[in-house]
């Protein structure tokens, strides 16, 4: 018979393989980012695309104000405190 507390399912931090939700976090950060470099590598359209977007925001943020004000009236009332 064991003297110490059963550990279930590699939960024994001594082990050193868990992860932290700071170094989870992180890794998912870039993970993703590479996963979006490498499509942006992939398809050169869809990075032209996004290049024009960025210029075009100078003009068009009022534009994306009105449809986050929108979404806001839309489905911000609907919840009730």
């Amino acid at each position: 018979l064991r003297s110490g507390p059963v550990i279930a399912f590699g939960r024994d931090r001594a082990a050193g393989q868990t992860m932290n939700p700071r170094l989870r976090a992180a890794l998912q950060a870039g993970v993703l980012i590479a996963v979006f470099a490498g499509l942006l590598a992939f398809f050169p359209r869809a990075l032209a695309f996004a290049e024009m977007g960025a210029r075009e925001l100078r003009y068009f943020w009022w534009l994306i104000l009105l449809v986050t004000l929108a979404g806001w009236l839309i489905w911000g009332f609907k919840k009730k405190p």
